[in-house]
């Protein structure tokens, strides 16, 4: 297990990552340009060594019921990793992350497009905009309905 000292000098590599003490000899470092209400990447960064990584805008590490990853037991590649990770997943609009580009036909031959953009997913005939909905499924389903099958 890594030291404070350790994760500390570790954490301090990020230079996009602003330190911020707290209570009791802790630490949290926040990420100033978040797109997300969320800032803090590294919370309560204990002496003792415990502390943890936001991680609830990732998909591949365990988090708390908070979004919370412990990274008492990381050795440094791992909390480099998380780290970056955690920035990046931070750095990044949900349409960059999961970016969606379909072409659905009918039986027509007639193409309609569907793309994930910032707010939602909208449909496009060529350049024009035939809808824009909230979800991927409310959006394949208008297409569904309009008689288009996804290519």
């Amino acid at each position: 297990m890594l030291t404070f000292e350790e994760k500390l000098s570790i954490i301090e590599e990020f230079e996009e990552l602003t330190k911020k003490e707290i209570s009791m000899g802790r630490v949290n470092f926040h990420f100033e340009d978040s797109l997300y209400d969320k800032q803090i990447v590294v919370y309560r960064l204990h002496p003792n060594g415990n502390g943890f990584v936001y991680g609830g805008e990732m998909n591949d590490y365990e988090t708390d019921d908070r979004g919370m990853i412990n990274i008492r037991h990381f050795d440094a590649e791992e909390l480099r990793d998380v780290v970056r990770d955690s920035i990046d997943s931070l750095s990044l609009s949900p349409a960059e992350k999961n970016p969606v580009m379909e072409e659905w036909l009918n039986n027509f031959d007639q193409a309609l497009i569907l793309l994930r953009e910032e707010d939602g997913f909208a449909v496009y005939a060529d350049e024009r905009l035939e809808g824009f909905f909230n979800s991927y499924q409310e959006a394949a389903e208008f297409l569904t309905q309009e008689g288009f099958k996804k290519l």
